[in-house]
């Protein structure tokens, strides 16, 4: 008796979640597809971001470049053999190396730092708003779901979708209107 019990509800719980399915597939479920990066490489608001970001890097690397030729021209006359330097001028010249080799090695680390907290800053601002236009392109279109594409670089997230779904070049626009 007990199992014919358990058994009925069970065939009435099945009936009731196959309605309810059936409810659910029956309501157009639309998703999208996009790039990120191909939206930030795209955008204008992207590009310029990107330049700002290159031009940051560039001004850093010069200045660890000109560090870097005073180093070896240090180096160098430190090593010629024709130099007539007494014992403790080369001493110190070698003294003078080191110190310049240790602010050097500091200044790069602080650099690469620099540049790196720089780039993250970047990515979290452009991340939320191109979320926004993502998510404005979703809610004009009747989208209910805007995946990340995601890249080789990193973890694919959308293994296959058919390019009907790529939202990319839409969410681009909306970005550009956004973020003039």
């Amino acid at each position: 008796m007990k199992q014919q019990r358990v058994v009925g509800m069970l065939g009435v719980l099945v009936a009731s979640l196959g309605f309810a399915w059936t409810a659910v597939a029956a309501e157009a479920f639309k998703v999208g597809v996009m790039d990120q990066q191909a939206v930030m490489e795209q955008s204008k608001a992207g590009k310029r971001a990107l330049e700002e970001m290159k031009s940051y890097s560039l001004t850093r690397q010069k200045i660890v470049n000109a560090d870097d030729q005073e180093l070896k021209d240090m180096e160098l006359s430190l090593q010629d053999p024709n130099s007539k330097l007494s014992e403790p001028a080369k001493q110190e010249k070698q003294d003078q190396f080191r110190t310049k080799l240790e602010a050097y090695q500091r200044r790069l680390a602080d650099f690469n730092r620099e540049v790196q907290q720089k780039q993250r800053e970047m990515v979290t601002e452009y991340a939320k708003k191109i979320a926004a236009a993502a998510q404005a392109v979703a809610q004009k279109e009747g989208y209910q779901a805007i995946l990340d594409k995601g890249s080789d670089a990193m973890v694919r997230i959308v293994l296959y979708h058919q390019p009907a779904l790529d939202m990319t070049d839409r969410i681009v626009k909306e970005f550009d209107s956004q973020n003039k």
